[in-house]
């Protein structure tokens, strides 16, 4: 897959692969396991309407909670690279529904675990509540010490979703290793021309209109390039062939920066905005 770095195989070997500062000792044979997320699968086909979710359905799916029980008990260390990030990305979206619902917070997901005057809180994303081969992570956790660090693959940040309108829209169907690039290139597209209050280019006045995802969040940027102009010649190869294409391209152009939206991607809360 492309920009995910490859482990040469070592038959005969035995090979000691790290999870998160757990060093699990596996045989090639055990790296070959695979992961069936068929069930998350399902449910997004089932409760996912334009990118915006339907919590209540999940939480009332018994399913949901058996495919959560098979992310705790599970080692992704035995698979592949590639269906190790499709692994970690299914796994962070999915905890992200559960954390959203085990707050019953319907309205921002900025409200779990926010300060109050002098007592200071520690945010939804550090909450140890998803647990993967037996250990808890935090979504922090997962997006920035597992996929950031060890992938360098800058299109995960259309895939992950962190509940809200001002994210890339969740996608239908689970990631799977095999077509993981393909989705990647997919997502990208999707937050790139089909949400233009998110992120549009404007030939005629030489702008670029970005979510605050390529331009403002943490270090973000420099997993796009580490600039604004390297921005550019990033998101150029999604659009088609033209002036929306060349514009990015040259570098001659200014960035403007979108909103971004923290009402929660609920279909209830589309549907009340007229979305």
């Amino acid at each position: 897959m492309r920009a995910l770095r490859r482990h040469a195989a070592r038959p005969l070997a035995i090979l000691a692969l790290a999870l998160g500062g757990l060093t699990v000792i596996a045989s090639p044979a055990a790296a070959q396991a695979e992961f069936d997320h068929g069930t998350f699968d399902a449910l997004l086909h089932a409760h996912v309407r334009n990118g915006m979710i339907d919590y209540d359905a999940f939480a009332a799916a018994p399913e949901f909670a058996a495919y959560l029980k098979r992310l705790a008990a599970f080692d992704p260390t035995t698979l592949s690279q590639s269906d190790q990030v499709a692994f970690w990305i299914d796994a962070y979206n999915a905890y992200t529904i559960q954390l959203v619902n085990a707050h019953h917070e319907r309205e921002s997901i900025r409200n779990i675990n926010k300060s109050f005057g002098f007592i200071r809180g520690y945010g939804p994303w550090k909450e140890k509540l998803a647990v993967v081969g037996g250990r808890a992570y935090g979504l922090d956790d997962i997006e920035q010490d597992i996929l950031r660090k060890r992938n360098r693959e800058p299109r995960i940040h259309f895939a992950l979703v962190c509940a809200a309108m001002g994210c890339p829209p969740l996608r239908g169907e689970a990631y799977v290793g095999n077509r993981l690039d393909a989705q990647l290139d997919d997502q990208a597209r999707t937050f790139l021309l089909a949400s233009p209050g998110k992120n549009r280019v404007d030939v005629a006045a030489k702008t670029v209109h970005l979510s605050p995802i390529f331009v403002e969040f943490r270090d973000y940027i420099h997993d796009f390039g580490g600039s604004e102009t390297a921005v550019g010649r990033f998101i150029s190869r999604f659009y088609p062939a033209g002036a929306e294409r060349d514009l990015p391209a040259s570098g001659q152009f200014r960035v403007e920066k979108t909103p971004y939206d923290w009402t929660l991607n609920s279909q209830a809360n589309a549907r009340r905005a007229g979305r």
